[in-house]
């Protein structure tokens, strides 16, 4: 027994612009944001008035555990 599924024409037109409404208002978006706020990819600046003891990389590294064996 067969299915009958009735969509009507000015809704599959709706949904046609209201995906390319978002589409494009993305786009817009996306673009502003880069020209505001463009990502910057790299290890962070410290926090101000942090110490300079504080920016040592061995304070990231993990803990040596053999003392647990």
């Amino acid at each position: 027994m067969g299915m009958v599924v009735v969509i009507s024409l000015p809704f599959i037109i709706f949904c046609f612009i209201l995906g390319f409404g978002c589409y494009f208002f993305g786009r817009a978006r996306g673009r502003r944001d880069m020209q505001t706020n463009p990502q910057v990819y790299g290890m962070p600046a410290p926090p101000p008035g942090a110490s300079a003891s504080a920016a040592n990389l061995d304070s990231h590294s993990k803990p040596d555990n053999t003392h647990n064996v």
